[in-house]
């Protein structure tokens, strides 16, 4: 059995609960101009794509229906096809960017299951590659990121922009 060990999210899992509003609104909320600092990739009619700012790797984002509710039943099936869509074009654009060797993909829904924020669904798109979880995690209790979000995100915007997006 594999695990994904993760310590560095301990901060965000606690104190979640403790932030006023919707972090994944706000960002949704931003104009343009400010979507870098906020990290939001795109922003489609239904759902938008940020990175994740407590990632588990390079190039770990989220595609987000813009409808907050925490029910995966309460999306509507245009919401549903366009998220699909923003996949499909985001495993190209980290496969170019990242060239990772496989992806974790997926929601956790309800805090029993994971999730750190229950009232706003997001899908979990995590590049990984082998011998991604080694030693430093499991001895050291640190997991080394290679390359900071700003880089990140600049690097998966310009991919993005060309796809036409």
């Amino acid at each position: 059995m594999r695990i994904l060990w993760a310590p560095w999210r301990r901060h965000y899992v606690e104190t979640v609960d403790d932030q006023e509003g919707c972090f994944l609104c706000d960002a949704a909320s931003q104009p343009p101009e400010k979507w870098r600092e906020a990290l939001v990739l795109y922003r489609g009619e239904r759902s938008f794509i940020i990175l994740n700012k407590y990632p588990y790797n390079s190039g770990h984002l989220m595609i987000v229906p813009l409808k907050h509710t925490g029910n995966y039943e309460d999306l509507d099936t245009e919401t549903v096809l366009e998220m699909d869509k923003l996949l499909r074009v985001s495993l190209k654009v980290l496969r170019e960017v990242f060239k990772p060797h496989g992806f974790n993909i997926g929601y956790n829904i309800g805090r029993p299951a994971g999730a750190g924020l229950e009232t706003h669904i997001h899908m979990h798109v995590v590049p990984r590659w082998n011998g991604d979880t080694n030693f430093m995690p499991v001895v050291a209790g640190t997991k080394v990121i290679s390359q900071d979000l700003l880089s990140t995100y600049d690097r998966l915007k310009e991919v993005l922009s060309r796809e036409g997006l």
